[in-house]
């Protein structure tokens, strides 16, 4: 019997890259000077307003234990990707988020929908609609699906 020894294979050392690796666009580092030497324009910043994805949980668990109410949808953009509901009270216009409508339909105007209501930060003096589901197309009117499909005339 011969014995023979083996050693461990090498493995080369791991090395990380020479510069690091970070998103930059659009969120920059806290004490960025970049917004100081004009390198971003007002379109490229970020949205204060709280989606769906950015909202904390106590706000959506808040939103979520709150009544429902009625209202009508006033105008909504798919291309901006938000809009704005009449509440059925006749209060102030409520904005709307894509990201928060439910459903297989883009809202359009006259759709009835209901909805709860969430704070916008950082005041938390205006509110947006959260949760919004249509009840009732608006009749006559061609409503699009979220794939593109065009439904009704």
């Amino acid at each position: 019997m011969t014995s023979e020894s083996t050693s461990p294979p090498v493995v080369p050392p791991l090395h990380s890259p020479k510069s690091p690796v970070w998103p930059t666009f659009p969120f920059h580092r806290e004490g960025s000077r970049v917004w100081e030497r004009g390198g971003v324009s007002p379109r490229d910043l970020p949205s204060p307003l709280p989606t769906k994805r950015t909202r904390t949980y106590s706000a959506t668990a808040r939103a979520s234990a709150g009544p429902v109410f009625k209202g009508v949808c006033k105008q909504f953009s798919r291309a901006q990707g938000h809009g704005f509901i009449t509440p059925e009270n006749g209060s102030e216009d409520i904005f709307v988020h894509v990201s928060d409508i439910e459903g297989e339909y883009v809202p359009v105007e006259g759709d009835e929908v209901t909805y709860k209501m969430c704070p916008i930060p950082p005041k938390n003096q205006k509110f947006q609609a959260v949760e919004v589901v249509l009840t009732q197309l608006a009749p006559h009117t061609p409503h699009e699906t979220w794939s593109g499909q065009v439904v009704g005339s």
